[in-house]
This record gives C-alpha cells, sequence and structure tokens, in this order.
C-alpha cells in the first residue's frame, strides 16, 4: 500500500522522530548508518550542517543521490570504510545493527563519536516467547492501525529476517558496551538505545 496524503510511513520511519530529538545542539556532523534510500539522513540534515549516509546496498544509494540534496552519501561498508575515529557529533542507525554483528557495529558507531556525540539507535530483535508476546500482540493491534490511516511504505532496502538477536540480548549488550545508555523495548517490534559519549 502507498503512502497516504502524501507522506511515508512504516514501522522504522515511525520512530524517526525518536532519532531526530537526540541530535544534541550544535552538532556539525551526523552518520547515517545503513541510511538506505536517505530518508532519516535527508531529516538530520535540517539540524546539522554535514551529513553522511553509507550503505552497501548500491540500488538504495543510487536512489538516495537522484535527490541531489546536502548529504553526502557513501557505497561501502560501515564497518570497513576508511571514516576517521571520532568524527562525528551525531551517529544514527535505524534497522541495521542485525544487518552486522552487534558487538562489531556498537563498537565502530561508539569510536567515531566525538566526546560529548550521541549515538541514537532503533533496531530490530527477536522477541522471546512467552515473555514478549502480549507486547507482540498489541504491538499488531496498533501497527494495523496505523496502517489503515497512514499507509504503508515498503523501503527498497534488502532485508535480514530474523534478526539474530534477542530483545534481552540487546539490551545486556547495550548495557556492557555503552554505560549509562538507554535502552527501551518500544511497541511497534523495535527498540531504542541512546547514549552519549563521555568528554574526555
Amino acid at each position: 500500500m502507498a503512502a497516504k496524503n502524501g507522506k511515508r510511513w512504516n514501522h522504522n520511519i515511525h520512530y524517526h522522530p525518536r532519532i531526530l530529538r537526540e541530535v544534541p545542539d550544535g552538532a556539525q556532523r551526523a552518520l547515517d548508518v545503513g541510511c538506505g534510500e536517505g530518508m532519516l539522513a535527508r531529516a538530520l540534515r535540517q539540524a546539522v550542517p554535514h551529513v553522511t549516509g553509507i550503505d552497501r546496498d548500491a540500488p538504495s544509494i543510487d536512489q538516495a543521490r537522484e535527490h541531489r540534496d546536502d548529504v553526502g552519501y557513501v557505497l561501502g561498508d560501515f564497518l570497513t570504510h576508511p571514516f576517521e575515529p571520532a568524527s562525528f557529533d551525531v551517529v544514527a542507525s535505524v534497522a541495521t545493527l542485525h544487518h552486522m554483528d552487534a558487538t562489531a557495529g556498537l563498537t565502530r558507531m561508539r569510536d567515531l563519536l566525538r566526546p560529548g556525540g550521541v549515538l541514537a539507535i532503533v533496531g530490530l530483535a527477536q522477541s522471546t516467547l512467552p515473555n514478549d508476546l502480549p507486547r507482540d500482540l498489541a504491538g499488531i493491534v496498533v501497527g494495523t492501525f496505523h496502517r489503515a490511516m497512514k499507509g504503508h511504505w515498503e523501503h527498497p532496502s534488502p532485508m535480514v529476517w530474523p534478526p539474530p538477536v534477542t530483545y534481552a540480548q540487546m539490551r545486556a549488550l547495550a548495557a556492557e558496551m555503552l554505560p549509562g545508555s538507554r535502552y527501551r523495548h518500544h511497541l511497534l517490534f523495535r527498540y531504542s538505545i541512546t547514549w552519549r559519549k563521555p568528554q574526555g
């Protein structure tokens, strides 16, 4: 189903505002990891002067570049691309971390942040039954309502399913690797992690 009223919606886009609220004042450089066709990167560019989006899917990057905006799009592997360490004030990632080893991905994101910079992640994980069943059932109901009201935009990027880690595993990994981070398990089958890199 196409988006209604000219606005795209899906489970990932629903949580873009959560990412954008985390952009720190005065941020100069942002990185969108797994940018796809660039929707979040373009939104970040409204708040940050210099935005880079990276994705290893060539058709998605081609679509992103068609917008001819001020975002720098890179076709490449985030884990190996030669970004300078500690060179971004914001590192954002939506529905990307499950495409790579989570420990390697979080380590790379952490290392690319400047002191005082913010990491903002929205991701997918596996439910653990029966513990997650009530939340999953509620998410189906709420997601069905959103689809009926807003339509559903199917992104062009490759999909990975099922995610390789559970919500509980991601919570534990975030606590271990990003001390002081905030983790939330959201209703629409996503989690979020936000973390500010300590100064000094």
